[in-house]
């Protein structure tokens, strides 16, 4: 019997959103995704669901873990990741990575201090507006560390712009657009073409 195809999805907002794609395409969960297990049969027998945290999606499908996958393009770039063929965008999950403060200051003039997780990123950005920056690595409550003194501004995935309203912040400038994508392992993409072609086909005509 061949190896099953492994297909790395995200937990939370982004699965929610991911599950109805892929069943328009004709694949379902065989069972409850709550559960605690980590790998989940689907209603086809030779396809099988992986359940992750989005940051580690793009890295299971790179290193062949997972053949194929759903992860957000914030995520795809902060890892700059260049084994990945990213054949679809999914229309999910749109959001936009900004930089933000304190809605009543401006950003200092020199040199600044700017909470996030995209460090990457953030580096390529300020070093391409020519402004230097201490990087402070977080991976939560981003919002507080201006709040508290510990940042001049931070960098992080807007959606509504709520969350930073609700905390006295406002965004600033954008550093780039992101959505969901479907993500393939270029490898697998060749050595088990016969299958994976005709899913992101599926999907593709599910999105349509």
């Amino acid at each position: 019997m061949s190896q099953p195809l492994i297909i790395a999805l995200s937990k939370g907002r982004l699965l929610k959103e991911t599950l109805p794609i892929l069943a328009a395409a004709g694949i379902e969960p065989g069972e409850d995704l709550g559960s605690r297990k980590l790998i989940f049969d689907t209603n086809q027998p030779d396809v099988k669901f992986i359940i992750l945290r989005a940051v580690d999606v793009p890295t299971f499908v790179t290193r062949g873990v997972a053949h194929i996958g759903v992860s957000g393009l914030d995520q795809i770039a902060e890892q700059s990741l260049n084994d990945l063929y990213l054949p679809l965008d999914l229309g999910v999950s749109r959001c936009r990575l900004m930089t933000a403060g304190l809605a009543d200051q401006a950003p200092p003039s020199g040199r600044r201090r700017v909470a996030t997780k995209y460090t990457h990123l953030a580096r390529e950005y300020y070093a391409r507006m020519g402004i230097q920056v201490e990087l402070i690595k977080l991976y939560g409550a981003m919002e507080l560390a201006p709040l508290v003194g510990l940042a001049d501004e931070i960098v992080d995935i807007v959606d509504t712009g709520n969350t930073l309203k609700a905390n006295g912040l406002a965004p600033r400038e954008l550093i780039m657009h992101s959505s969901a994508r479907l993500v393939v392992n270029k490898a697998a993409w060749k050595t088990r073409h016969e299958s994976l072609a005709p899913l992101v086909k599926q999907i593709e005509g599910a999105l349509a």
